[in-house]
């Protein structure tokens, strides 16, 4: 009982602190604390607010203990504040240990503690550091001077620059189990989940996510498909079972993303739900939840430990929300699932050197959390125009609901790219009611070729734009603007060859390194994006043949002549679902456009990001939506108790801890998403 104490500290144990990401090692996002319930939340006033400086989807969940409250900033720094006051008590900046590219959209800090011994641990670039929880300076007896390159130790699989380890970025923390940080991250390499000794760094175990030679799953892939396949990385998070030492992590798809035509197979552990050893790293079941994806199906959300009452038996159970708005429901322990699930056929494409998966697996309750495809009655209906133009487009794209064939023709995809469920993740209560928020937001998909439309090839730079670039900058490099990524067009205006190099060398934000293509590709890369392209020259480069054929057109999302969601009401979610019964509870729009409502349209939710938490008292707590609004439902009934404005969107999950006996709800209000205003704020909420 003396080491637990030591580890967790009495606060924790009394439901006073948020130790770790998302509250609890299952992720649950629940919090024991009632002091703020369903009687006096109208009464919550800010306690506090601080002000980071930064601007741009600050997506940290903020951990506390001891009445320190440690997050991450928009550009990875590390804050300590007081819990009750906001006092900023220390800060880190990964700059003042290396010049290198830090990233940004980072979601939150580990903590650990052995006596004296505190320390919090947090990514930055490609790099893992480990703080003294007292002071925020490096442990220098940590890897290598206070950190270690997350891409080292790969089993000699390094893909990144030459003579160098692949770039691992961490955005989601990792989790901690007795003295191992266990974490995933994201690479343009073969994706690995790896356990590393909390005091030295040392690696204590590996995964590979795409399998080597003789490991469970090689014969999903062709044959050398890990020497040269990345991705199938587990970006979105963890859950640990700590009792029984049991990790779960969910993957992303294979690399490309968009083109599966050189890693032909069921593609084992990409879009899987992984159950391993803590210990060893061994593998204990999975489940694949997509087959051979090609429209980037990523699991992109934590799994949620939870115990319901199934047929008359108690279960530990794990569940498993999908971009596409399923959830997957297994026994913790055996990996079987609490409802059958059913393989259908999907459509099938007709792209030369492609081969779509017949099937992709359904689970037969819960019911779906959002429309599985677009049909003529989702034509919107906000007004007379947006339902003309909307049902012209529709009759000229053609809906295939989640799963349309790679085609070089538009269609509508529905659920889209950013779900259905996203990377907030969903909360669970101790009645075995699963809350989750998702987006019912069509979006237009198309391949495009990477041949000019007479057959010709194009310039090995328009080549690698359209391999590397143009799926998020667009075809036109006219960015996309509601997604976060820029523009470039006007790059050779704003900027100059050295810093896009270094850029394109390391990687910022949510773009990767794109070290490992070859220089002569990056040269030709540069050359286009900066207008530097000689004709004679794009014409020779051009004669090599590079990369897939197709490539994807790009993440668009299907707005009508105003700018909204081109679908019929509800655009955002709230849900209840019993996964004792597996019936949804409730489903009740999430956030509102009061442009709309003034127009005499009911709240119609809003596309959201970031996730809830649930109180013992019965309140969830969320902010994610559009309109800059931090919200109370009433957790049994779906109705709203409360709500108030914050400086920019909560696009964070919510902490909620007490401090001498006074409860708080903080949560990070960044904005930045779905085109909204951008800023850095952190706003803790108390009763007066």
């Amino acid at each position: 009982m003396k080491r637990l104490l030591s580890i967790i500290g009495l606060a924790s144990l009394l439901g006073a602190d948020w130790p770790v990401y998302l509250g609890d090692l299952g992720a649950t996002h629940y919090s024991p604390l009632a002091q703020i319930d369903k009687e006096n939340v109208n009464r919550l006033r800010i306690a506090w607010t601080y002000d980071t400086g930064e601007k741009g989807e600050m997506q940290s969940n903020g951990i506390v203990v001891d009445g320190v409250l440690y997050t991450a900033t928009t550009n990875r720094k590390v804050l300590a504040l007081d819990a009750a006051t906001g006092k900023r008590l220390w800060v880190f900046d990964p700059l003042t240990e290396r010049d290198d590219n830090p990233g940004r959209r980072q979601r939150g800090v580990s903590y650990w503690a052995d006596g004296k011994d505190r320390r919090i641990f947090t990514g930055a670039g490609s790099y893992l550091y480990a703080l003294d929880a007292a002071t925020g300076k490096p442990i220098r007896s940590f890897g290598k001077n206070g950190s270690i390159h997350n891409g080292e130790g790969h089993d000699g699989e390094e893909r990144g620059a030459p003579g160098g380890p692949p770039r691992v970025i961490i955005n989601t923390p990792g989790l901690i189990y007795k003295d191992m940080y266990i974490v995933g991250g994201s690479t343009s390499g073969p994706g690995t989940i790896r356990a590393y000794d909390v005091r030295t760094g040392t690696r204590k175990w590996i995964f590979h996510t795409i399998p080597r030679p003789g490991e469970y799953g090689y014969h999903s892939w062709p044959p050398d498909a890990y020497k040269y396949t990345g991705g199938a990385s587990n970006w979105s998070g963890l859950a640990i079972d700590d009792s029984r030492g049991i990790v779960y992590a969910p993957t992303e798809t294979a690399e490309p993303d968009f083109w599966g035509g050189r890693r032909h197979g069921a593609n084992l552990f990409a879009n899987c739900l992984i159950a391993l050893d803590a210990s060893s790293g061994k593998r204990l079941w999975h489940h694949q939840l997509v087959h051979h994806d090609l429209l980037d199906k990523d699991l992109p959300t934590p799994p949620v430990l939870l115990t319901v009452q199934h047929n008359g038996l108690t279960i530990d159970a794990v569940a498993q929300g999908t971009k596409n708005g399923l959830l997957f429901v297994f026994d913790r322990v055996t990996g079987e699932p609490l409802w059958p699930i059913h393989e259908r056929p999907v459509p099938q494409t007709s792209l030369p050197g492609e081969e779509t998966w017949p099937t992709q697996p359904f689970p037969s309750k819960p019911a779906p959390l959002t429309r599985q495809t677009y049909t003529a009655d989702d034509v919107s209906n906000i007004s007379e125009t947006a339902r003309r133009l909307t049902t012209e487009r529709f009759r000229r794209a053609g809906s295939y609901g989640a799963f349309p064939a790679s085609s070089t023709e538009e269609s509508i995809i529905m659920p889209g790219f950013d779900g259905g469920m996203e990377w907030g993740g969903a909360a669970a209560d101790r009645e075995g009611i699963y809350y989750a928020n998702v987006n019912e937001i069509p979006w237009i998909y198309q391949m495009i070729p990477t041949r000019n439309e007479d057959g010709s090839r194009m310039s090995a730079g328009e080549r690698a734009y359209r391999i590397h670039c143009a799926s998020c900058h667009g075809l036109d490099r006219k960015g996309n603007t509601a997604g976060g990524f820029p523009a470039l067009d006007d790059l050779p205006r704003r900027s100059n060859r050295a810093a896009v190099t270094a850029i394109v060398d390391q990687g910022t934000g949510r773009m990767p390194s794109f070290a490992s293509i070859s220089a002569s590709q990056r040269k030709a890369l540069l050359d286009y994006v900066l207008g530097e392209e000689r004709p004679a020259a794009a014409e020779s480069a051009g004669a090599r043949d590079d990369g897939p054929p197709y490539v994807f057109g790009g993440f668009r999302r299907w707005f009508d002549n105003e700018g909204y969601p081109a679908i019929k009401p509800p655009w955002g979610t709230l849900n209840a679902v019993d996964l004792n019964t597996g019936e949804i509870k409730w489903k009740v729009p999430l956030g509102e456009y009061p442009e709309l409502t003034a127009r005499g349209i009911p709240p119609t939710g809003t596309e959201n990001y970031g996730g809830p938490v649930v109180t013992a008292s019965g309140l969830i707590f969320i902010g994610a939506s559009a309109d800059d609004t931090f919200r109370a439902f009433d957790k049994d009934t779906g109705r709203v108790l409360w709500k108030a404005k914050l400086p920019f969107s909560g696009n964070a999950t919510p902490s909620v801890y007490s401090v001498q006996g006074k409860q708080y709800v903080a949560i990070s209000a960044g904005g930045g998403k779905s085109g909204r205003p951008a800023g850095g704020m952190i706003v803790a909420f108390s009763l007066p």
